[in-house]
Formats: structure tokens, C-alpha cells, sequence
């Protein structure tokens, strides 16, 4: 518009010089007005070159709105995260992931500088849901990588969807959270973790062909992914021609685990199922050893409790648990490792880093295509557009291999799993079982 007025007034500025001229004849005021007039083009071009017309305003019409970001503000993406209590290590493995994400981006997006901070979810419902809260009252938050549990997604989803947001989650495993038919299924939800219908099928599977067992008793904690893990392992064992002698439930904070083993040696399962957390897995576990008729029976966890510090919390009693848990083969994955203890100063200590690395760089991705960047470095995300960007998301090479999301959110295909086996080594903490090789994958 600027460079169209002032061709205007360098055209009426030419008129009124060869009026002059023809009336008074070449005076040096007359010379001194052309000169303004060439420079005045010349400024007119330099603001509008030739096949670069003016471009009006962005108009958002996007139904969920846009996030607006001004020259050399930031692009702010939050994380919903257990960062405190015994299950801080989940947590900040997932944020040191993301973090990892945006240091090879440069810590840049669309040419702005990303920012990155978030809230404690505390690992149960209240927290999720008050961090969702706190963070969907933000409308600078484009994007939020989490939750660290299914129970914080469930509870933050709500306000999240709502605020027209998507949330990437790299370790939330729970079927409901992407089964359109639950009501704990949201739009705008996505994660990269697998979806525990897989997790489950492997566990009982490796249970039966490869370990032998015929019956088992299961353990869970209430929560949603232990209450919907447990379950799948029950049905798939049995299916497979196994015997579910028991499915128990203990409450997070119990601390004395005998009362519940022995209740379960009453029906001399060859194994016990228990896919819950931390601390209270821990103490299930070095408490099995002090109930009679359990000598003989194998200890199973997931990966709720798959961190370095469980071998040597749970103690000699934990030897030769196994455990289903992430696992990624990725020839990029020792550079990674690499980088990630250069940046933190140790090797993850939950399996997630490489989900959450990929996670924020579905987000990057997803940002790229929906947002519209303005001549000026102005820069709209339009939210709707976002939430598209990710469900289209195909074929995305990733740490964990080759992410395409479907149309409720699953992005993994569930292959990255693996079984671990707790050494003598890794109880006397000579050995990290985060880092270590899995003894059985699933056939691919």
C-alpha cells in the first residue's frame, strides 16, 4: 500500500514539474523536483519490486482460531509432565527428549525463537488435571508435549481439546485415549508410545511360547494403563490356552504388598503380572520373596517401571524379573544416547526419550505445514489446520521408526517393544537396565 502512494505522489510531482516547465521554463527548482521524483521511484521500487505485489492481511477463518506470533516473539510449546516424587524420571526423560528435539532444530521454528516450559503433573488424575488447566488458559501455547501417564491425559484432555490445542504424548500407552468410541478419547490428542493392545499381546504371548507358563495372576494399581494392560495380558494368556489364577488390585501408596501375595500363592500361579509403578512395584517386588509358595514363581512389570533405579530399589528378590518396555533399534539411536548424556550428564532413565524426541518433531513438522508466515516475519497457526497437519502425518522417519498417525491418534506402530531381564549386575548397579539389550522381540 505504502509503495502504491508513493508512485501516486511521484506521478503528481511529474505533472506539476512539466506544468512549470511549459509555463516558466527550466528553472533549478525544476531540476531539484525531478531528482526528488527519480527518488522517490527508486524508494517505491525498493518497497515493492516488480512481480511482488502487496499482500493483504492474513485473515484467520480457521474454526478453532490462530495463534499469532509477532517478529521475534517466540513460539511456545508447553510440556505436561511428572517432574517431582519417585516418578520424576519418566517425566524429565520425556522433557530432556523434547529439549533434545529443539537443539537440533536449532532452537528455532519458522525463524522464531522457540520456547519451551511446562507444569508437574504429579502422576495422577488431580495433577493432570490441573496442569491442563493452567496450561490451555495460555493462548500463546501452540502445542503440549504430553502427558507422562494415561491418567494425566485422561483428566488434562478435556481443557486441552477445548482450548482448540493438540498434545503429543511420547509415553502414555492406555487404549482408551485413542478408541473413538471412549469418552476418554479427545480430539487433538496424539502420542508416539505404543498402544498397550500390543504391549499386553507381547507380554502374555512371551509368557507362554517363550517362557512356558501356564497360569498367572495379574496385579494393578487402579489406573487406568494398569487396570487396561493387565486386562489385555489376562485375555490374551487365556486365549492362548493359559489360566488366570487371580487379578488383584493394590491402591498407589501401599507400602506392605504380603497380605495381596499371599493371597495370590493360593493359586500357585507360575507368574505374576504386575504392570504398575513405581514406588509401589518396587516393593511388590522385594516383597514376594518373604511369602510362602511364591519361591518358584517369575515376576513380569511393564514399562511404568522400567527406569535404572528400579534393579537396585527392588533388590535381589527383582533377579531375573522381566520386563516389557520400548525398544529402539535405530542405528541413529547410539548418537543419540551420545548427545543426550553430553546435554544431561546421564543416559535416559526411562525408555521415552527417543518418543519424545520424535514427538516434538511431528509437532515441528505439523507447525510447518499449517502455519502461515506474513512478509514481516509475522507467523499464524491456525489451530484446526495444526490438529490436520498431524492427522495427515505419514511415513515420518523417526528415532523409533516410521510414524503415520491415524485418525484417533496413534502415531506408533507398536513394533518398538522388546523384553528386558533384570541381572545380578544391574541389582548391584554396575549395570543400567534402561540401557540394556532386550533378551526377546516380537517378530516383526
Amino acid at each position: 500500500m505504502l509503495a502504491i502512494i508513493l508512485y501516486a505522489i511521484a506521478i503528481i510531482l511529474l505533472i506539476y514539474i512539466i506544468i512549470g516547465i511549459v509555463k516558466n521554463g527550466f528553472k533549478i527548482e525544476y531540476a531539484i523536483e525531478i531528482f526528488l521524483f527519480i527518488l522517490g521511484i527508486i524508494f517505491a521500487q525498493q518497497i515493492s519490486p516488480p512481480g511482488k505485489p502487496d499482500v493483504p492481511d492474513y485473515k484467520c477463518t480457521d474454526p478453532l482460531g490462530c495463534v499469532k506470533i509477532a517478529a521475534g516473539e517466540p513460539i511456545h510449546i508447553a510440556w505436561i509432565q511428572t517432574i517431582s516424587g519417585s516418578t520424576a524420571p519418566l517425566g524429565q526423560t520425556n522433557v530432556n527428549g523434547g529439549e533434545l528435539a529443539i537443539n537440533d532444530k536449532g532452537g528455532e521454528l519458522l525463524g522464531h525463537p522457540i520456547r519451551y516450559d511446562g507444569e508437574d503433573s504429579l502422576f495422577n488424575a488431580e495433577g493432570g488435571q490441573a496442569a491442563g488447566t493452567k496450561v490451555a488458559a495460555d493462548p500463546t501455547v501452540v502445542a503440549v508435549l504430553g502427558t507422562s501417564c494415561s491418567s494425566e491425559a485422561r483428566a488434562a484432555m478435556p481443557s486441552i481439546t477445548n482450548a482448540g490445542m493438540v498434545m503429543v504424548s511420547p509415553s502414555n500407552t492406555n487404549p482408551d485415549l485413542t478408541d473413538p468410541n471412549h469418552p476418554d478419547h479427545h480430539p487433538g490428542y496424539f502420542r508416539t508410545a505404543h498402544n498397550d493392545l500390543f504391549q499386553g499381546r507381547i507380554a502374555a504371548e512371551f509368557a507362554y511360547y517363550e517362557l512356558g507358563l501356564r497360569s498367572a495372576a495379574t496385579v494393578h494399581d487402579g489406573s487406568p494403563y494398569a487396570q487396561s494392560l493387565q486386562q489385555v495380558f489376562a485375555d490374551v494368556f487365556t486365549q492362548l490356552g493359559g489360566f488366570i489364577t487371580s487379578q488383584e488390585a493394590v491402591n498407589s501408596g501401599d507400602t506392605d504388598f504380603k497380605p495381596v501375595l499371599t493371597k495370590i500363592a493360593s493359586g500357585s500361579p507360575d507368574i505374576i503380572y504386575f504392570p504398575i509403578f513405581e514406588p509401589e512395584g518396587d516393593l511388590l517386588a522385594s516383597q514376594k520373596c518373604d511369602v510362602s509358595g511364591l519361591e518358584n514363581t517369575k515376576l513380569m512389570g511393564a514399562d511404568g517401571m522400567f527406569t535404572s533405579s528400579f534393579p537396585t530399589t527392588a533388590g535381589s528378590c527383582a533377579l531375573g524379573m522381566y520386563f516389557s518396555s520400548p525398544y529402539v533399534g535405530s542405528t541413529a539411536m547410539p548418537a543419540f544416547l551420545a548427545k543426550y548424556n553430553a546435554t544431561f550428564g546421564e543416559f535416559p532413565t526411562s525408555g521415552y526419550a527417543p518418543h519424545a524426541y520424535d514427538a516434538m518433531n511431528l509437532i515441528f513438522a505439523a507447525v510447518e505445514k499449517a502455519a502461515h508466515v506474513d512478509a514481516d516475519g509475522i507467523v499464524h497457526i491456525p489451530r484446526q489446520s495444526l490438529r490436520d497437519a498431524l492427522y495427515k502425518t505419514k511415513n515420518f522417519v523417526g528415532l523409533t521408526g516410521n510414524l503415520s498417525c491415524d485418525e484417533n491418534g496413534d502415531c506408533a506402530t507398536g513394533e518398538a517393544l522388546a523384553i528386558y531381564q533384570i541381572s545380578q549386575a544391574m541389582i548391584n548397579g554396575t549395570e543400567d537396565l534402561v540401557a540394556s539389550t532386550p533378551i526377546w522381540q516380537p517378530s516383526r
